[in-house]
């Protein structure tokens, strides 16, 4: 690469910009240099209340370094992305060139979203799971897959403790409040936040909203829903990283979006259901259900088939590029 910015590293970062983030935050900032995008924690954007170490962020800056890396031969580039420790951590992707390539996990950058709804019930083949499980697994991260009913029963009755304990916590239920967007025109201006049409939820003005949020989200309602989301769903997901720090969380974050692009593919719907991994007590709870010795878990995630919802929105971005 001889120009830059040149308008493939642009590209590369419309692509990492569609990665999932904790309440879509997008707590991630790309600085572009030769020969290398640096991605680059956005803490002004992150969530101390559910993410007070900063985890979530790391899987965050995971997931956007993963779409940018499938990209990246699209566009005539290989990546290899390496933790940098120093300046609180990034991501840095070395970029050279190679041959145009089009992958299926590309294609289903555009597509992939978290649906959260209610799935058919339709369990996955043999060769769905292990496609998936292979996609979930790196350096360092391993994927658990539960599909039969009874461990994924224990793991719904964590859910449902981590649910009642976040909606109970004011202070938890201010900050998701911040991260809401009532309605389309809201979440366009802002280009971020908890969309609440992609929940099935309905459209009202910010200022209404705002007012009935604290009535209309309570622990009884949500927890009744997801009991109905899970049970719907074929099966569920845990990724565990080796090593509880960053370099690992990230490492998880690329996974996971490996994971969720696979089942884009294979016309497969995913959601994140982490709250018994927000809640510390919990999370030892949930790695003993799953007869875990050693590691994080670092994300839950429900799996099936199911309809695509309203998506989230993005930051432009020439919003989120900063340069060398």
């Amino acid at each position: 690469m001889t120009d830059y910015p040149d308008a493939r590293q642009l590209e590369l970062v419309s692509h990492a910009i569609l990665a999932p983030s904790s309440h879509n935050t997008q707590c991630w900032l790309f600085r572009l240099g030769p020969d290398c995008i640096e991605i680059l924690p956005e803490r002004e954007r992150r969530c101390p209340v559910v993410d007070p170490d900063d985890h979530h962020l790391f899987v965050s800056l995971g997931c956007a370094a993963e779409n940018l890396l499938q990209a990246a031969p699209a566009s005539g580039l290989r990546g290899e992305a390496r933790f940098r420790a120093d300046a609180g951590g990034s991501v840095a992707v070395a970029l050279k060139a190679g041959p145009v390539e089009r992958s299926a996990l590309f294609e289903a950058i555009a597509t992939r979203q978290s649906t959260r709804c209610v799935y058919d019930g339709r369990p996955l083949s043999s060769k769905e799971l292990g496609a998936l499980e292979v996609a979930g697994s790196g350096a360092g991260v391993r994927v658990v897959l539960l599909t039969d009913r009874a461990p994924m029963e224990r793991l719904l009755e964590l859910v449902v403790e981590g649910n009642r304990a976040q909606l109970n916590d004011p202070a938890f239920v201010r900050e998701l409040k911040h991260w809401v967007r009532f309605n389309a025109r809201q979440a366009k201006a802002t280009g971020d936040g908890l969309f609440a049409a992609c929940a099935g939820n309905p459209s009202l003005p910010a200022w209404l909203g705002g007012l009935l949020f604290e009535r209309l989200v309570s622990a009884e309602a949500e927890n009744a829903k997801t009991v109905r989301q899970v049970r719907s769903s074929a099966g569920l997901a845990v990724f565990v990283s080796d090593v509880d720090a960053p370099a690992h969380w990230i490492e998880a974050g690329r996974a996971f979006e490996r994971f969720a692009l696979q089942a884009t593919v294979l016309g497969v719907r995913t959601a994140h259901l982490n709250q018994p991994l927000e809640v510390p007590a919990l999370r030892s709870e949930l790695a003993a259900a799953i007869g875990l010795d050693r590691g994080r878990p670092d994300l839950l995630v429900r799996f099936g088939r199911g309809p695509l919802m309203p998506r989230s929105f993005r930051r432009p971005a020439n919003h989120v590029v900063v340069t060398a």
